[in-house]
């Protein structure tokens, strides 16, 4: 619905409804130089009024959003930080007069909230054992046998994967490692410091973050996913994951691919904890040795894999992986842009051509995608501490793309 018909619905004057749209409290779509909203603004909205009943300011509310966002199915609720907004007030309510007693007992309930899910236990999984046929020898693409397996409900959690010209992999804690490994010191790890990550990171940073997040998700749920096989090149800690993984059909399959064991290991053991949501198989691997059958996926998640595999390599990633991936497929992705690159750049010449969104287009077109919706959002010029690639004089622009072929 448009912007007069959100707010007269939700009974608000549309300088309110344009004020939380500036704080980033409701992010609608725009199309066509028109705000469109959706059913998250309307949740997100409920949101609002549940905490303006809890007390908190507009500006508290930013940040507790931003907690919810960015820190989905990662224990953000456990957070000292986090959890101080509801102890804090539950404090002065104890103070206040007979107005905000309803409030003080809605921070009991949310407090008592945190500490049963602090008391959730990991469920054990692994690779289902319908799934070993989707794997294929990286090096002569011949087919791989399961050997001395550990099987516990038809889930593959130890053994080897072995293949006749001699190669074999393992199976670690229902993580297939295939190569690739990363065993860098793995708890400098964002989700371990998102609090301090939000209170370092730009403000301008952050809400392009939330923004691409929320319209991947959309984007999403406009397909049909179901038995559908998704494959995210450098799932990381998982941020797009653990934002859209109840909301995927559990009837798909989602292979998060990373060279680090330690991030899998990390994001395994979140999910893990999670009910609901898709089956992941969990590969440690380059991307260039990825232990798949060809034409096996039909769905890229490209969220920053491909930029982030840039910064060393002149190659575009999606052209590297492309035999995986089904003649009729989808690809969703989120890519890091410049405006234009200063003479101090931390990017080197001979890779910044997969830093220009109309490059990245051109390239995903001759792969035979034709675009569904792509959009770039506002150009900031800091990040956090974790996005070493800014410097003086350079604005980075994400560029947003959903095609199919």
């Amino acid at each position: 619905m448009k912007i007069g018909k959100f707010a007269e619905t939700n009974r608000l004057s549309i300088d309110a409804v344009r004020h939380y749209i500036d704080l980033g409290l409701v992010v609608p779509e725009k199309k066509g130089g028109q705000y469109v909203f959706d059913n998250r603004c309307q949740e997100d909205l409920k949101l609002i009024r549940e905490y303006k009943e809890l007390g908190f300011s507009l500006n508290e509310m930013k940040l507790i959003f931003l907690y919810r966002k960015f820190g989905s199915l990662a224990g953000y609720e456990q957070e000292d930080a986090y959890q101080a907004f509801f102890r804090d007030k539950y404090q002065r309510t104890g103070e206040e007069i007979e107005v905000l007693e309803r409030a003080r007992l809605k921070l009991k309930e949310r407090i008592d909230q945190f500490r049963g899910e602090a008391g959730k236990t990991d469920r054990q999984t692994g690779i289902n054992l319908r799934w070993l046929d989707l794997l294929n020898c990286p090096v002569c693409r011949g087919p791989l046998t399961l050997e001395e397996g550990e099987v516990i409900r038809n889930q593959v959690t130890g053994g080897r994967m072995v293949c006749s010209c001699g190669e074999s992999f393992v199976i670690q804690d229902g993580i297939l490692i295939a190569g690739g490994l990363d065993r860098g010191h793995e708890q400098s790890l964002l989700a371990a410091d998102i609090p301090g990550y939000i209170q370092e990171t730009d403000a301008g940073y952050l809400e392009n973050l939330h923004k691409g997040l929320q319209w991947g998700e959309r984007k999403l749920a406009e397909q049909n996913l179901h038995g559908k096989v998704m494959l995210e090149l450098g799932s990381g800690i998982g941020f797009f994951l653990r934002y859209i993984y109840k909301a995927l059909p559990q009837d798909s399959l989602y292979i998060a691919v990373d060279h680090s064991l330690g991030k899998h290991r990390f994001l395994k053991g979140l999910l893990d904890r999670v009910d609901g949501g898709p089956p992941i198989l969990y590969i440690c691997a380059d991307f260039l040795n990825i232990p798949l059958k060809q034409r096996s996926v039909d769905m890229v998640v490209d969220h920053s894999g491909t930029s982030n595999y840039s910064f060393e390599h002149e190659a575009f990633l999606l052209r590297e992986v492309d035999e995986l991936v089904k003649d009729s497929s989808l690809l969703l992705g989120s890519y890091i842009c410049f405006n234009r690159f200063s003479s101090g750049s931390r990017i080197e010449a001979q890779y910044r051509h997969n830093f220009i969104a109309r490059n990245i287009l051109q390239n995903i077109q001759e792969l035979g995608y034709t675009t569904v919706e792509d959009r770039l959002l506002e150009p900031v010029g800091r990040g956090g501490k974790y996005e070493n690639f800014f410097v003086e004089g350079e604005e980075v622009v994400p560029y947003l793309y959903i095609g199919k072929r």
